[in-house]
């Protein structure tokens, strides 16, 4: 059954990102069409992160109040409509909707959030290699749904692939119906009752502040107060913004670069799939050379992909296509398992999960702000040369906190915030 909630997760985060990301296969026909500048289509992906990140914590509520059989049921159902709506799109304000809005929706419902938390009451020693799998289908829906997508454009126009994408998510939906949800949402049996066996203090849950009084454990609020919670949140919001502002990219900038479309959305998708590489790599390269050497890596590699791009841009050589889609691809995702082991670490003795998820939140913020940013720049210029400079310098914003940060380069749990507010905490 552990398996079986592990492939659960992979195909519904391969639906999810595989046929939301299909929209960089879109903009250029949505251009070509209805003569929207660039700026005003890549705002829908913006849309799409900044939504997608608001409801995160309301797609894990409604995992805990109503069960998973609904929150996928969901987010499928949203999904395959917006799909469908946006086939009869004749205003921007459709797109915005139906891929933007239905599509953040939709990604929260699927997504990595109900997957971990469906994954965390199934497996303990070996959960981020299991989530590491889960995560896999992010990569794998890149590579396999958006070519497809480009070759449904180019053989019978935009309108239908988003009526077919529409279809083949509505025939999904009687696979997840028949699901045994009831079974994986209870979790391992041994597993679950062994924590619910734990002492309230097993978990770093619980203490005696100096008073000898409860002490109250770190929460969202007091864990703002503190100088690593803002590092944790830099280090995501200009990884995103770095990130975001190139992939949103990619296939609009190797097509005006004279890249037939169907290469350019498979570089695209071979990039995303080489994330999980990153994921897995990150984890095991942290535990043997420190977190700081681990980060500095995979954001070298993600300046390596860049660079390779923006040359590109002066000497079309095939090459530096794949020198990106092999840099830029295998740092995706590497810092995500850093950032939460951090988290985890820092603020072990309070809400782990209430605080990460306010550092996730940000990175929706950064991606959004990424991915208009390029638009934008486009928009101004004329060219991506400014945008792959943009993501250029957000690469520092978001490496810099490892190399001035010990906290960073060697993490231990916060002290109790009764004794860090005796102390001054860390403002």
């Amino acid at each position: 059954m552990a398996g079986i909630v592990v492939a659960t997760g992979f195909l519904f985060n391969f639906v999810a990102r595989g046929v939301i990301d299909t929209y960089m296969v879109f903009i250029l026909p949505l251009e070509v069409e209805f003569a929207w500048r660039r700026s005003t289509l890549t705002g829908v992906y913006s849309v799409y992160l900044v939504v997608s990140g608001l409801m995160s914590p309301l797609a894990g509520t409604a995992l805990d109040r109503w069960g998973p059989r609904w929150t996928y049921g969901l987010g499928l159902a949203v999904l395959a409509g917006g799909m469908g709506a946006a086939s009869m799109t004749n205003a921007i304000w459709q797109v915005y909707l139906f891929h933007g809005v239905c599509g953040g929706i939709a990604a929260a419902c699927l997504g990595i959030v109900p997957t971990a938390a469906l994954i965390g009451r199934w497996f303990d020693r070996k959960l981020s290699l299991a989530i590491a799998f889960a995560y896999a289908g992010f990569g794998s829906g890149i590579l396999v749904i958006v070519p497809l997508a480009q070759g449904l454009i180019d053989a019978d126009g935009w309108r239908a692939a988003y009526r077919t994408l529409s279809l083949a998510l509505v025939a999904l939906l009687p696979v997840l119906l028949i699901l045994p949800w009831q079974r994986i949402a209870k979790g391992d049996p041994a597993l679950m009752t062994a924590r619910s066996e734990l002492p309230p203090d097993a978990g770093g849950s619980s203490a005696l502040t100096p008073s000898g009084a409860p002490a109250e454990g770190w929460t969202i609020a007091s864990a703002m107060q503190t100088l690593e919670f803002w590092l944790l949140v830099q280090c995501f919001f200009f990884t995103a913004c770095s990130t975001y502002s190139v992939v949103v990219q990619t296939v609009s900038f190797l097509v005006d670069e004279g890249y037939p479309p169907l290469e350019a959305a498979f570089a695209f998708g071979a990039s995303g799939m080489l994330s999980i590489v990153g994921v897995l790599a990150s984890g095991w390269l942290a535990a043997r050379k420190g977190f700081r050497f681990t980060v500095s890596l995979s954001f070298a590699a993600t300046l390596v992909g860049v660079f390779a791009l923006l040359s590109f841009s002066f000497v079309p050589a095939g090459g530096l296509v794949l020198v990106y889609v092999l840099a830029f691809g295998v740092s995706q995702g590497a810092r995500g398992p850093v950032i939460s082991t951090l988290s985890a670490r820092i603020f072990a003795r309070g809400q782990v999960g209430a605080i990460f998820g306010a550092i996730f939140m940000t990175m929706s913020f950064g991606s959004a702000l990424g991915a208009w940013v390029s638009g934008f720049l486009h928009d101004l210029t004329g060219d991506y040369r400014a945008a792959f400079l943009f993501s250029a310098a957000s690469v520092v914003g978001a490496v810099s906190p490892f190399w001035y940060s010990s906290r960073l380069r060697d993490p231990g749990p916060l002290p109790w915030p009764a004794d860090a507010n005796m102390e001054g905490k860390n403002l």
